[in-house]
């Protein structure tokens, strides 16, 4: 298998995986439709540049000890977990504190935080999902051609996961975009807190249950 066969290989699996639905659209179109594009966009880079840091890992050996360790895996997994039941409890409590009435909500401020604050919520949920280290330690080795640095070739891996997702991520951020400021003007932004609240809060109790197992 050549560079270039292992890249498209690999870019097919990462394709299907990238058009499912999970935690990295509902955290993007909470973003957009919350704020605006921009705030979308700055979320959707901190999770490519998680994705990047989880391949350089897998890359370099540290998602394999992850995987191989047990007590290593709980841990962080807990932690994940923990992280994300707290963040969307956050969203949920802000949600029900916002303004009931449409009216009140139109005059109501944007929820607080600047772009960076979406940049590491997307970053911070990608690094603390271990199960985004498990994919890649499960799946880079099958894709580096003998004789090619298994840490350039993970990070290339890593690439291409990246190119699919941004380009995928980018038509939500543009469609939410669209239809984003019409749900702020009829009152339903808490409602998008509350479902993006609701998904963390039972991913990350999913994640807990799985650590237990």
């Amino acid at each position: 298998m050549t560079v270039l066969q292992a890249l498209l290989a690999f870019a097919l699996v990462a394709g299907l995986l990238t058009l499912v639905p999970g935690l990295d659209t509902a955290l993007v179109l909470r973003s957009t439709v919350t704020r605006s594009r921009s705030h979308g966009f700055a979320a959707l880079g901190g999770i490519q540049v998680g994705t990047l840091v989880w391949g350089a890992a897998a890359a370099g050996g540290a998602a394999a000890l992850l995987a191989a360790s047990q007590t290593a895996y709980r841990v962080l997994t807990l932690a994940g977990a923990a992280y994300m039941v707290w963040m969307g409890a956050s969203m949920l409590w802000r949600s029900f504190r916002q303004p009931q009435d449409a009216a009140a909500e139109l005059d109501a401020p944007l929820p607080s935080g600047g772009r960076w604050r979406d940049f590491g919520l997307g970053l911070s949920t990608n690094l603390m999902n271990p199960k985004v280290g498990v994919f890649y330690v499960a799946a880079i080795p099958q894709f580096v051609p003998d004789g090619v640095n298994p840490l350039l070739m993970g990070l290339l891996l890593a690439l291409v996961h990246c190119v699919l997702g941004t380009a995928w991520l980018s038509l939500v951020v543009l469609g939410a975009g669209w239809f984003g400021p019409r749900l702020r003007r009829s009152g339903a932004v808490r409602w998008v807190d509350r479902v993006t609240g609701g998904v963390l809060v039972l991913f990350g109790a999913r994640l807990a249950a799985t650590a237990r197992v």
